[in-house]
């Protein structure tokens, strides 16, 4: 070997190689993690542990997972790691949600195309031709059986698909068993939930307005219903007096009222005008007519319907309105005059066109003055007889005949665009309307259930703190629960009614024959089975004493299914294996799951167990693109979470992941992808370097950490370790991921590594100096390891297995890593060493501004060719001088010398001969014969080294 290459450098890729090539390596890691089945080898080291359970929210399995999917997972993965990293026992089920309206429309598409091809299937279902694809797709529906099988072929892929795709993420759980909405068992305790509602007298059948989508032919609850900005036909209707049985408007000959309504659809549903019963209201006269109008909006509703020449004749209590009617106008139906205390002096005329076929507070007006409930409108949307002459057109498409109808009578005053807020699928982003149905509903008031949801809401700890008084609001202001939905994909509603009254049995017997059935045979079974087939031998309905009976057809809302989950997977109803781990410590969703998930989950939680399925509520935003908008295929904005992992490396997502704040909505992207790629190389290239200094250290030596720099770098990791801790500890991953960035890039790889390299590269294997720094190199990666485990669940699994430590466990994933005390943060903070080196890196980074600003062609471009001049206070000298012989190498210089005088900073060339093995200029550095006669310039350290390797 040559003298010269007695350097201790380790070799370009180390000795102990860790390859950047994270598509490749991840799924090797994955399948030995599968070999030793990681998650149960996890909870079984953790047996003996405080458990905390993560409640899965859970994903629909209608295709494949996306950016937000993949958030929301990531961000539930780094919370159980690191939980498991302070030492808890974290069982994860991770969960899939089934049933519902998109499965079964990608699964009506998917079967019209297979069909509408195959002449003998089209025979088969009654058509002679080949039919238009709604008029199949709506034939389609009627076969229930093979449908509702179909759906469950589609879901069953797709639990697979995401099951598949969360692994390759690095995503512990236990998977072989996730809890799926349409398991035998879990659709049973759905039925079980409903039972122990309706034994809280909560359940109850009724005729409601609820929102309905004629698009999906189905109700709607409020939580799967988003708002948006439309422009509708606002119009002024002038309804003449029909009846004045007191004749308190004799003298006005000609009188109307003046309604005004953006839903000119509703008007063949109107059956009354609504006053309020404490303003005052002005009688109008204009020309031969007479108006009756809120006085306060009098002038507002004349300058509205281009009248500008009236006169105020009289002024009328709302209340005293009340005995009269008015004629439809234009069909032949009286509209009573009512009072109602929703009317406000903010829009309109201050006469509010009643409906209560259409509106939950025209419903309720109806009810107090018993009104009829007219619903012209059917499911499909579709207006009925009741409409008069606008039958059989489409609510929608019905608006301008009836303007038209309006105009040509006389009754249409004004007619204007309007731009407001309406209701809309969430799902489909289809406009709903309301319409008054007979459905099934949970009671928000029954037996306190709302105050005892809002008490709830106080007890949990929400994050952001916002979020309280976000679903608080939502809770408040919510109406009974609509859980029945009108179509074939779901649970059957276990109700039976007396096949001659019609009386729903709402009986325990009868809903557990339910449950029996759907927990041996499947929730398809209630749409085969007939009663009999069901109930006990010689049951009778409870109030009529019936023995023949007939079934309800609807299914629950998809929110009762996943609202459900709590008391299904966290009591281990369904499986024994889940235990029973009810409240949940934590639910981590997306924000829009205030009014969703944590929704139905407080609602049921509280209606079977008197409070709220979660002790701590996490919410994050949505994945947006580079520009912040939405992602979409039509806009080509998608970037494809699996295609990342398997281009870049899954630990690249999840330190993007890590790194966002994910309370708001954040962006993704190409760019931002290759951002954090290069974050994450500047973290794994410290652990790399790290690594590297290890070659040759063994513990069993005995070696400690005894410079002062080495001290003073573990006592910086101690500091970051407390740090990180209490970020996991509040879910903050970003400062996790900015606080290690920051101390690899500034406080190891700007300093640390770079004042040790002379003693790793140059010093003797066994000297105690470079012992030292090993000892410290160690120290700081196990615990950056350790740290970066739950967010770099792969790079830190490589690590883990290279480093030189005893008693190493399968996994990094089943280390423990403890909070620094406070003492020990206290005494870091305060002592000597922590104090000096503070001020030493603040003179240095002045030392380096200068340096840089003061480049001239007289001073080498290499900073170690160079030695530095301070003027200096005498505690700057002191200071200086504590350092010895290491103080050049913190500054990269040749030389650091100093005087105490006004300060001053300058820079010269060193006059040192450059040391040939080091390659440093020092003042020891002279020429040396070795053995075999050469002669070469050493400093005393170098010579030293290569004296023992026997140059010398």
């Amino acid at each position: 070997m040559d003298w010269k290459q007695t350097l201790n450098l380790p070799n370009a890729d180390f000795t102990i190689p860790m390859k950047a090539d994270l598509a490749t390596r991840e799924p090797e890691l994955q399948r030995r993690w599968a070999e030793i089945q990681i998650y149960n080898l996890l909870q079984e080291s953790r047996k003996d542990a405080k458990s905390f359970v993560l409640h899965d929210g859970p994903p629909y399995t209608n295709g494949p997972i996306h950016n937000g999917t993949a958030l929301n997972k990531l961000l539930k993965d780094f919370v159980l790691k690191s939980r498991s990293l302070m030492g808890f026992r974290c069982p994860y089920v991770p969960g899939y949600d089934n049933h519902g309206l998109p499965i079964e429309t990608a699964v009506l598409r998917a079967w019209a195309e297979e069909v509408k091809s195959d002449p003998v299937a089209l025979q088969r279902l009654g058509f002679a031709e080949k039919p238009g694809e709604q008029t199949l797709i709506n034939r389609l529906k009627a076969e229930i059986v093979e449908l509702r099988q179909r759906c469950r072929a589609h879901a069953a892929r797709y639990i697979d698909v995401q099951t598949e795709q969360f692994q390759r993420l690095g995503i512990f759980g236990m998977w072989d068993r996730p809890y799926t909405t349409m398991d035998y068992r879990f659709e049973a305790e759905i039925v079980r939930v409903f039972a122990r509602a309706v034994a809280r007298d909560l359940i109850y059948k009724g005729l409601r307005p609820v929102l309905w989508s004629p698009t999906s032919r189905t109700a709607l609850a409020d939580t799967e219903i988003v708002y948006k900005t439309v422009t509708s036909k606002a119009i002024y209707v002038a309804f003449e007096l029909k009846d004045d049985p007191h004749h308190r408007f004799a003298h006005y000959p000609r009188l109307h009222t003046i309604i005004w309504t953006t839903t000119a659809w509703t008007l063949p549903a109107n059956v009354a005008c609504a006053f309020h019963p404490e303003y005052l209201y002005a009688v109008l006269r204009a020309g031969d007519r007479h108006y009756l109008v809120l006085q306060s909006l009098a002038e507002r509703t004349m300058a509205a319907i281009g009248i500008t020449d009236y006169q105020e004749l009289a002024v009328i209590p709302g209340e005293d309105v009340t005995d009269v009617t008015f004629q439809h106008p234009f069909l032949d139906r009286a509209s009573r005059a009512v009072t109602a205390d929703y009317v406000t002096t903010e829009d309109g005329t201050g006469v509010v066109h009643t409906a209560p076929g259409h509106g939950r507070e025209d419903f309720i007006t109806g009810l107090k003055h018993n009104l009829p409930i007219l619903c012209p409108v059917n499911g499909e949307g579709i207006l009925t007889d009741e409409a008069g002459p606008f039958a059989g057109l489409y609510y929608a498409k019905a608006v301008p005949p009836i303007i038209e109808n309006l105009k040509e009578s006389g009754a249409l005053l004004a007619v204007s665009d309007y731009e407001h807020t309406y209701p809309h699928a969430e799902r489909d982003e289809q406009p709903v309307i309301f319409r008054t149905t007979e459905q099934w509903f949970i009671s928000m008031d029954e037996g306190d259930l709302r105050k005892t949801m809002l008490r709830e809401i106080e007890t949990v700890q929400w994050y952001p703190a916002n979020a309280k008084n976000r679903i608080g609001s939502m809770i408040e202001g919510r109406p009974d629960w609509c859980i029945s939905r009108q179509r074939p994909w779901g649970v059957g509603i276990p109700v039976f009614y007396g096949k001659k009254s019609g009386q729903p049995v709402l009986d325990s017997v009868a809903i557990e024959a339910v449950a029996k059935l759907v927990e041996t045979e499947g929730s398809d079974a209630w749409f085969v089975r007939e009663p009999s087939e069901i109930l006990p031998a010689g049951f009778k309905h409870p109030e009529t004493g019936e023995t023949e009976f007939t079934k309800e057809t609807d299914v629950f809302d998809v929110w009762f299914d996943s609202g459900s989950t709590s008391l299904c997977v966290l009591e281990g109803n369904v499986e024994p294996r889940w235990k029973d781990h009810w409240p949940a410590d934590l639910y981590l969703e997306g924000s829009d799951q205030h009014r969703g998930w944590f929704n139905a989950s407080l609602i049921l939680g509280t209606a079977c167990r008197d409070g709220a399925p979660y002790r701590q509520v996490v919410t994050h935003g949505m994945v947006l693109d580079e520009q912040m908008e939405k992602m979409s295929k039509r806009k080509g904005n998608v970037v494809d979470p699996v295609e990342a992992c398997n281009t870049a490396g899954a630990d690249v997502l999840r330190y993007w992941a890590a790194s966002v704040d994910y309370q708001d909505d954040v962006r993704f992207g190409e760019n931002i992808f290759r951002q954090a790629g290069e974050s994450y190389r500047s973290v794994r290239n410290t652990m790399r370097f790290l690594l590297g200094n290890l070659e040759g250290f063994s513990v069993d030596s005995g070696a400690a950490a005894t410079h002062d720099l080495d001290i003073w770098v573990m006592e910086q990791t101690d500091l970051l370790v407390a740090d990180c801790m209490d970020a996991y500890e509040r879910y903050d991953f970003a400062a996790v991921t900015r606080a290690v960035h920051n101390f690899c890039a500034v406080e190891l790889s700007r300093f640390y590594l770079d004042a040790i390299k002379d003693r790793m590269y140059c010093d003797g294997p066994q000297w105690p100096s470079r012992q030292s720094a090993q000892a410290a190199s160690l120290y700081v990666l196990v615990r950056l390891v350790k740290l970066l485990a739950p967010i770099l669940a792969h790079t830190a699994e490589e690590v883990y297995g290279r480093l030189p430590i005893p008693n190493r466990l399968p996994s990094v994933h089943m280390e423990t890593l403890e909070r620094p005390s406070e003492a020990r943060i206290e005494e870091i903070g305060g002592n000597a060493i922590q104090t000096r080196f503070a001020q030493l890196l603040e003179l240095r980074g002045e030392v380096f501004a200068a340096l840089d600003a003061s480049k001239s062609e007289e001073l080498p471009k290499n900073s170690q060719d160079v030695i530095v001049r301070l003027g200096v206070t005498q505690d700057a000298a002191d200071l200086l001088a504590s350092f010895g012989d290491d103080l050049p190498n913190y500054f990269k210089m040749s030389g650091v010398e100093w005087l105490v005088q006004d300060a001053r900073i300058e820079f010269r060339a060193s006059e040192y001969l450059q040391c040939d093995r080091s390659r440093v200029r020092r003042p020891d550095v002279q020429a040396v014969t070795l053995k075999n006669g050469e002669s070469a310039n050493l400093s005393a350290r170098d010579a030293k080294a290569v004296s023992e390797l026997h140059f010398a």
